[in-house]
């Protein structure tokens, strides 16, 4: 297998407290932290992982964003990633969006497969993979916690609400990684020192000629309801008439 392309997200570090602006317009993001979104860093995880078991011979990261996202392609870099592009824009993007600028990257590129976290821990939408295994008419395996490639083709253990379910496919395909799928590793500070010297390509929007659209508008942000005051009980029998009172029982 020739190369595999690996989507990585800015996103609020998953250690931030997130607050809501006052007007309620969306989250608080100056002076916040940003990381890699953590499910895209497993999937750069599993492509080294493949990589280094002979099965690939390249791996190339990709990110949408401003020029502050280039800190995340770096840290893709630094974990084991052979270069990495960046598609400057200043538009805050939709999946569909998304989804349609990959396809033009995979247009240039040619990868054997492409994988991206099944989701982004801000937006949650879920939908950027199976949008671009559709654009690109190419097999999709979501929300897969193992992987196995041969050849041509690969073998996926996929999270479902019944349990595990396994498929086999043709490559190249899209996968979605889920939370079990492996650990990342973490960065020294030698490889972040070495992924100074790595090539980061960067080319415009519209220089691919896609215009984004705006489908969906967000209202109102609301912080999560305060969590009630506990309240300790004798024994059983006042639980029981304290769960009744609440119309718990």
């Amino acid at each position: 297998m020739g190369k595999i392309l690996v989507c990585l997200k800015r996103a609020v570090d998953y250690n931030v407290r997130i607050r809501v602006k006052p007007d309620g317009s969306g989250v608080i993001t100056d002076g916040v932290k940003m990381s890699v979104n953590p499910f895209d860093e497993i999937a750069l995880e599993e492509a080294l992982r493949i990589r280094e078991k002979g099965e690939t011979d390249e791996v190339v990261v990709v990110s949408i964003g401003t020029d502050a996202c280039q800190q995340q392609l770096r840290t893709g870099l630094a974990m084991g990633a052979d270069r990495a592009i960046q598609v400057r824009t200043e538009h805050s993007l939709e999946p569909l969006d998304v989804a349609r600028i990959l396809v033009r990257i995979v247009e240039t590129e040619k990868p054997d497969l492409i994988l991206l976290g099944k989701q982004a821990i801000d937006g949650d939408n879920n939908q950027t993979g199976q949008m671009l295994a559709a654009l690109w008419g190419r097999p999709q395996a979501t929300f897969v916690s193992e992987l196995k490639l041969s050849g041509t083709t690969a073998t996926a253990v996929r999270e479902v609400d019944a349990g595990l379910e396994t498929i086999e496919f043709d490559l190249p395909a899209v996968i979605t990684s889920d939370l079990r799928l492996n650990e990342p590793r973490y960065v020294k500070m030698p490889d972040i020192m070495k992924a100074k010297r790595k090539p980061l390509a960067t080319t415009d929007l519209e220089e691919l000629d896609i215009t984004p659209e705006t489908r969906i508008k967000v209202v109102k942000t609301d912080s999560p309801p305060a969590r009630q005051k506990g309240k300790m009980v004798a024994d059983a029998a006042e639980l029981v008439a304290e769960l009744k009172q609440r119309d718990l029982a």
